[in-house]
């Protein structure tokens, strides 16, 4: 249960690793310091900010943006810390509002790493303040504990500082203002030119988060959107990050998260921001020598890694950014254009002299083509960059492993069963309505730590096509069975195991392929009987494994347990589902990624509204993907709507089928 909290309140935090995440109307600068029992922040180096983002336990955005999400390591803290201060800003000379009064309240959440509220703040009351102490994490007997604070500072940060006892208050709070508006000026810029060899001047990408009618990879972030990325979807930074990364920490790729900015000259960090790696990952190939005057060619893999699945993992969100900021350039430029032509014909219409006549034709006609040249030069500059990501994807695509790859990709051909889990899995392709030919594979990362929605509930899609409530049905779980499909290719023999729930039947038709195939642990459940027997089993599995891992007795799990990862695919909910059932499988879709249980749901949301706000969690918890495209995805890194689309096993082919061959064989070799 989330505690909605107010000004003064306090609740408890029963988990270390916490996210925090905060969204505005409009793009505001987050910090966080460290404070001694009092309160007191006594050194500059206890205040994580755009400048410096990292410290023991706390990592914070590099830029200013409307969403916002910071980790908390609260057992990695310095002993001596026993307050955390959450302090957000609007950023200073950047034509936005200069109080926080004209801005909508800023909302602030602390949730766990899982994306569970545990209590959330809406920082209302504030008018002139230009800086406010949103939230306080504080230590109390070895626990702690948030308080809601609120506490708002006409002066900025450099008087917000100087309360808490900051020496040199001012010079910090203008470093950080001076980061902020490099930072904002970068993240609306083109993308930059490449390098002679070349590779251009990336972030990771943000991570995305679905758009539930509202604001969107993840979502989500984001894992990669700039996580800032989040959003799938962080910006350059050197090729060392500035704090080790632990391994441990999870890749959402649709958390959201706040993309970081990039560093002004330097090499790029081409790692996952949350890969970190005790030295630094082999270089990657370079580019053949470029012809005078013209740019060099793309190379397949030309990101960092230390491994090549890796480093067309990066490279492929490396040009996922590209893309966003291209984009946001573009857009940027028009809506300047469109601006300064309005502007221009309301002075000319102002002038009651000059609405008549001859003048006031020639200077609307001015403005129009003052306008048309500004869009025109903007045109010309995002097809210069979506040339040159055209044709490195035309270089990337055919390189990709079979995880990444389209089903059309002929890597299928010399498909075998793998003999260890990729990093990441592709779950359809993403593009934007400027540039529609240009597809970004959407690569999510393993294990899943998300379950998956396939919605069959929506009537239409961006290209203007329709589909009724049947066919949508059947291309959800065509849909679904080519997910399946491609999550027991990727993953060894034996270490991924599958179950269906279809109470009605309805599916039978389309799962035919994973039915013959023998890839499935048991025939598909049907009726409230199966429903109960598969749900049960794989309650008591997520519990059992909770008691050994809590009780640090992993090793005492029964002889021969299954410690493969386990999907159950549900179709057609909520029908053949009673309460108990409900509950369930809510119980799963929290619990059950930590423990190696995934959740894949075929449903139409509006089915399950009978249950009112019960299942609003269950949803939340949940990717939602598309049997058609759809621009439900958004990354919070820039804000742009991407249009996904799913992998589909193109018709009439036989690549499916010949792959769940492979992979029963495998498994009937293994047991």
């Amino acid at each position: 249960m989330t505690a909605e909290l107010v000004r003064g309140q306090n609740h408890p935090l029963s988990q270390a690793r916490l996210e925090i995440r905060v969204s505005a109307g409009k793009p505001i600068v987050a910090v966080a310091t460290i404070g001694d029992e009092e309160g007191r922040v006594r050194d500059p180096e206890r205040v994580a900010h755009p400048g410096a983002p990292n410290l023991p336990g706390l990592e914070v955005p590099r830029q200013a943006a409307a969403v916002h999400r910071l980790a908390v390591d609260l057992d990695a803290l310095p002993d001596a810390a026993h307050r955390v201060h959450v302090l957000l800003a609007l950023p200073t000379g950047a034509g936005g509002p200069a109080r926080f009064g004209a801005v909508a309240a800023p909302f602030v959440a602390v949730t766990g790493l899982d994306g569970s509220e545990v209590a959330s703040y809406t920082v209302t009351g504030l008018e002139s303040e230009t800086a406010v102490v949103a939230l306080e994490l504080y230590r109390r007997q070895d626990a702690w504990k948030v308080r809601a604070v609120g506490q708002g500072y006409a002066g900025g940060l450099a008087e917000l500082f100087a309360d808490q006892g900051l020496p040199q208050a001012h010079q910090l709070a203008g470093a950080i203002n001076d980061a902020v508006a490099q930072g904002m000026a970068r993240s609306v810029a083109a993308p930059p030119s490449r390098t002679a060899d070349g590779a251009g001047t990336r972030q990771a990408a943000p991570t995305l988060s679905p758009d539930h009618g509202g604001s969107p990879y993840g979502t989500q972030t984001p894992q990669g959107a700039a996580t800032g990325r989040t959003g799938y979807p962080g910006g350059p930074a050197p090729t060392e990050p500035s704090v080790p990364t632990d391994p441990s920490l999870p890749t959402d790729s649709s958390a959201l998260t706040q993309p970081s900015a990039p560093t002004a000259g330097g090499p790029i960090d081409y790692t996952h921001p949350r890969r970190r790696n005790s030295a630094p990952p082999p270089p990657p190939p370079t580019a053949p020598p470029a012809t005078p005057g013209r740019p060099s060619r793309p190379v397949a893999g030309d990101a960092t890694g230390w491994s090549m699945d890796e480093r067309l993992y990066n490279q492929v969100w490396g040009m996922f950014e590209d893309l966003a900021r291209a984009t946001a350039a573009y857009r940027s430029a028009v809506d300047f254009a469109e601006s300064r032509m309005d502007k221009e014909l309301e002075q000319v219409l102002s002038d009651p002299r000059s609405r008549i006549g001859g003048q006031a034709d020639a200077a609307r006609e001015a403005a129009r083509a003052r306008h048309a040249q500004l869009v025109d030069q903007a045109r010309q500059a995002l097809d210069r960059d979506v040339a040159q990501l055209t044709a490195e994807a035309d270089v990337v695509e055919p390189a990709l492993p079979p995880a990444y790859a389209r089903w059309d990709n002929p890597v299928w051909h010399g498909y075998r069963v793998p003999m260890e889990m990729p990093m990441a899995l592709r779950l359809g392709d993403l593009h934007l309505p400027e540039c529609a030919e240009l597809r970004i594979p959407m690569l999510i990362r393993l294990p899943l730590e998300r379950g998956l929605w396939i919605d069959s509930g929506r009537a239409g899609s961006p290209d203007g096509s329709f589909h009724d409530a049947h066919d949508l049905r059947r291309l959800a779980m065509e849909a679904a069975v080519a997910h399946v499909a491609r999550l027991l290719a990727v993953h060894p023999a034996g270490e991924f195991t599958v179950y269906v729930i279809d109470p009605a039947g309805s599916g039978a038709q389309t799962l035919v392929p994973l039915v013959q195939s023998g890839v499935l642990a048991a025939p598909p459940a049907i009726g409230a009987a199966g429903v109960a027997d598969v749900l049960g089993t794989l309650t008591q599995r997520v519990d059992l494994v909770q008691m050994a891992v809590r009780g640090g007795a992993a090793d005492a799990l029964p002889p021969g347990f299954d410690t493969s990862h386990h999907l159950v695919v549900v179709n057609d909910f909520p029908h053949g589902f009673d309460d108990r059932a409900v509950t369930q499988l809510r119980y799963l879709a929290d619990e059950g990624p930590a423990v190696g249980v995934h959740l894949m749901m075929v449903a139409d949301r509006e089915d399950a509204a009978a249950y009112g706000p019960l299942l609003d969690p269950l949803w939340r918890s949940l990717l939602r993907l598309t049997p058609v495209p759809d621009d439900h995805l958004a990354d919070p890194w820039v804000g742009h709507a991407w249009t996904y689309e799913p992998s589909l096993v193109p018709h009439g082919s036989q690549v499916l089928q010949r792959v769940l061959d492979q992979v029963a064989a495998a498994r009937t070799k293994h047991r």
